[in-house]
């Protein structure tokens, strides 16, 4: 199994929220069903519109979910971490991919069928409950992201996704919360549908005010009241 052996996988598996709801025998029957794959930085796991006949779980590295334009524009809807489960909307209903898939690093993936996740699911009808709040998370990130697209202007929409960032991804460090993935302001730029000059203007203004700083190549969040006060003007 490349570079994982079949206890890490389920290890790494279990950290899963949506996934940890079952015991350990479930999740090793579920692990069995999957194969193993690897991806180099900048791979494409699916694009958008392919048919949705895997479920994804991330073993190591970072996979971004982005919608691209036909002029060739991206927008990273979401950046999923080891643990985290992703294609599940066609693996469901059958239909096209709603968004493709790259790989932001190198990436190893457990890859499940959708004949044999769905037959799963029949047997542990929990676990479909389960991901029914999955769903919901998914609807609320993207309502949330149409919102700020019309409604906040650049800096705002990053302050707000500064904060996003932090949360899911930051770690104490001494000069505040160090966002933990690498993000380049390009990155940045497809997470707002913004240029990247756009960002680095932000970018400089947040340094500026003393809100953000950077460390060898990470991002930290050195006062959060004031992120806070700029997605409220």
């Amino acid at each position: 199994m490349a570079g994982h052996t079949s206890s890490e996988i389920l290890e790494i598996v279990a950290r899963n929220q949506i996934l940890n709801e079952l015991d350990r025998h479930e999740l090793g029957e579920l692990c069995a069903l999957g194969q193993v794959e690897r991806y180099a930085k900048g791979g494409i796991i699916f694009d958008k519109g392919d048919p949705g006949d895997r479920l994804y779980a991330v073993l190591s590295g970072q996979v971004g979910i982005n919608s691209i334009s036909a002029d060739g524009k991206e927008l990273i809807l979401n950046i999923m971490d080891p643990s985290e489960i992703f294609g599940e909307v066609a693996v469901l209903d059958g239909g096209e991919r709603t968004a493709g898939a790259v790989a932001m690093q190198v990436t190893e993936l457990l890859r499940i069928r959708r004949s044999e996740f769905l037959s799963f699911l029949e047997r542990h009808p929990k676990l479909a409950i389960r991901l029914l709040f999955v769903l919901c998370d998914r609807l609320r990130r993207a309502t949330d992201i149409i919102e700020d697209t019309v409604f906040l202007d650049i800096p705002r929409r990053l302050a707000k996704r500064l904060l996003s960032l932090m949360e899911r991804h930051g770690e104490p460090c001494v000069e505040g919360i160090r966002i933990t993935i690498k993000l380049s302001q390009e990155d940045l730029g497809h997470m707002l549908g913004a240029t990247r000059e756009s960002v680095n203007k932000g970018i400089r203004a947040l340094q500026r005010f003393g809100a953000i700083s950077y460390d060898g190549g990470h991002l930290i969040v050195r006062n959060v009241e004031q992120l806070e006060d700029l997605i409220d003007q």
